[in-house]
């Protein structure tokens, strides 16, 4: 089934219902021990050690990634279901753990492993709150939490999208 609805309807219905599809406990086991320990570490002799060092548990990030791909298809137009991760640090950053296949994101920085916390990130993380957020032009997210099966947020997804330009708007 394919949502018929506006774009923001359609995506806070994806974002919905990813909270209860997108399996929380498989989402803590993605990032490997080794991966987490050397995302904060930066070596001196090679700047990009943390980010080739980057590596997942197969089972868990196939199982999500799947998830999120068919997520993404209930969209009548073309979005993306990201998944993003708070990194243990202080002050707090974020890391997006799963990009998907149109990699459309209002929030990622093209080659960063790991970003400043964004305070939109933070409130549905801390409230456990979906949240629409309009930051760059004709974009559209509804930020929605991750659950485990303890009911602890363990991260979030971004559902985006891009708004078809109004041929009306330009009119003078």
């Amino acid at each position: 089934m394919i949502l018929r609805l506006p774009l923001f309807q359609q995506i806070d219905a994806v974002a919905r219902a990813a909270t209860v599809m997108v399996d929380g406990d498989a989402v803590r086991r993605i990032p490997t021990a080794h991966s987490t320990a050397s995302m904060l570490h930066e070596d001196p002799r090679d700047r990009w050690a943390a980010s080739d060092n980057y590596d997942v548990n197969h089972d868990a990030f196939i199982a999500t990634k799947k998830t999120l791909i068919r997520l993404s298809r209930l969209c009548a137009t073309p979005c993306d279901v990201n998944l993003w991760m708070p990194v243990p640090s202080t002050p707090p950053r974020i890391q997006i753990v799963i990009r998907n296949a149109k990699e459309i994101s209002q929030f990622w920085t093209w080659g960063a492993l790991h970003q400043e916390m964004f305070p939109e990130m933070k409130q549905v993380l801390e409230t456990g709150k979906r949240l629409i957020v309009q930051r760059g032009p004709g974009m559209v997210s509804v930020l929605a939490p991750v659950r485990d099966s303890l009911g602890d947020i363990v991260g979030l997804v971004e559902v985006v999208s891009q708004r078809k330009p109004d041929p009306q708007e330009n009119v003078q």
